[in-house]
């Protein structure tokens, strides 16, 4: 089933000489619960595409449907709305709130929708991330695995139709790293979201259902993985 479909998308950064292609008309379908890679060297446009899908970067043209929805086809309202119930993003910095604790910093995007919590989900995402312990903690109290669970947590919180994860395990060792690998695909098999990353790391990408390569800006290669018995 198309999920998520990209038509022609371009982002151009600059004009004249200082002039920078970032995608250079990408089309692509995503189907429903599927696990995408997104991988490409430095530079070559693959974050850009996923700030594109999460709706915080405006494509130059071209359009991007999730659902049959345009997402940059609504006004600047809908868009923030879109993006807070609709997608989670998590950066390769945790990004939290250091004043926040770990519930807090979990349900912020929920009560910034002035929506209340759903307390049964909040303590499911709890036990799965292994933070049933560390509810009240402040991230300075946290090691830099357990912060990125947290913002796991807070991207699930909303139970989002796709998660979006842009070089999730680059600030960690490799043992965290192995870790949130597994607690992304934990929560995409068991919430069965659709779920794409883009990593520099080869032994991520093989992980996933489908890997697509990204190089100056274009799809250079789109394979899905065959299944391992």
């Amino acid at each position: 089933m198309e999920f998520l479909k990209i038509e022609n998308l371009c982002k151009v950064y600059g004009s004249g000489e200082g002039k920078v292609v970032a995608l250079d008309h990408v089309s692509v379908s995503i189907e429903k619960g599927d696990f995408t890679a997104i991988i490409g060297s430095s530079g070559s446009g693959k974050s850009t595409l996923l700030h594109s899908i999460a709706g915080v970067d405006v494509p130059t043209s071209g359009r991007i449907l999730l659902n049959g929805q345009d997402i940059y086809g609504q006004s600047k309202e809908k868009l923030a709305i879109f993006r807070r119930r609709q997608v989670g993003l998590i950066y390769q910095f945790h990004n939290l709130i250091p004043s926040l604790n770990v519930v807090e910093n979990i349900t912020l995007p929920i009560l910034m929708d002035r929506r209340k919590p759903d307390k049964e989900r909040l303590y499911d995402l709890l036990g799965m991330l292994g933070l049933r312990e560390r509810m009240a903690h402040l991230p300075n109290q946290l090691s830099g695995g357990q912060q990125q669970r947290v913002a796991i947590g807070r991207a699930l919180m909303n139970a989002p139709a796709v998660m979006l994860a842009d070089e999730p395990t680059g600030s960690l060792d490799s043992r965290n790293g192995q870790e949130i690998i597994r607690l992304l695909k934990e929560s995409h098999e068991r919430y069965g979201q659709t779920l794409i990353v883009v990593t520099h790391d080869e032994n991520i990408a093989l992980q996933a259902d489908r890997i697509i390569t990204i190089a100056d800006g274009r799809i250079a290669r789109d394979e899905r993985q065959v299944a391992q018995l």
